[in-house]
């Protein structure tokens, strides 16, 4: 696992050696994210293929792709499951193997084992402040999926209750399809 300093500048979190661990940016500090477990991993892949297959024309679906964005004024670079950034924000010429540059759409984050629901609502939170359009948090013990918008209450589905939005004309899915398809026991 990588050692580092605290207050690092933006620039040289993003010079860090790449190693095994998957690391954000937060208040200056590398902080390691958490190692998937099998569950998290199957959800990941399904709700990937969903994307893909929606998105394969309009825009770029990012696996653990950090984002450069900006929480509470100051440098931030979350890494989320999933993200889905239209051509409409990042032009599909852009080649760089950097962080995506710009906040994207949407931003996936799953629940993992030590984490709540209630401090991934509060990265929602900061994701929407950050200029992000669509946060789904994934839970897969309460087999939900809640969607938090920046201008309305978040929304919880569950079961075959379609997940439909304006944002992502054609993409429809229930999370009773993604939990099903996931083999994540109910």
């Amino acid at each position: 696992m990588l050692q580092t300093k605290n207050n690092l500048t933006l620039e040289e979190f993003l010079a860090l050696p790449e190693d095994d661990v998957t690391y954000e940016f937060v208040d200056g500090e590398a902080i390691p994210k958490m190692s998937p477990k099998l569950f998290h991993s199957r959800l990941t892949k399904v709700l990937l293929k969903f994307l893909d297959r929606w998105g394969e024309e309009k825009g770029e679906v990012g696996i653990e792709w950090a984002i450069v964005l900006t929480r509470r004024g100051k440098s931030w670079v979350p890494t989320p499951e999933l993200l889905f950034v239209s051509y409409q924000r990042l032009v599909p010429d852009w080649m760089e193997n950097e962080a995506c540059p710009v906040p994207p759409e949407l931003v996936i984050e799953i629940i993992s084992p030590g984490q709540t629901f209630g401090q991934l609502a509060a990265k929602a939170r900061d994701y929407l402040d950050a200029g992000v359009l669509r946060v789904w948090v994934v839970d897969s013990q309460a087999r939900s999926i809640t969607v938090f918008y920046p201008d309305a209450p978040p929304q919880t589905y569950m079961g075959n209750m379609q997940l439909i939005d304006s944002l992502f004309e054609g993409l429809e899915i229930t999370a009773e399809q993604v939990f099903r398809l996931a083999r994540i026991p109910g």
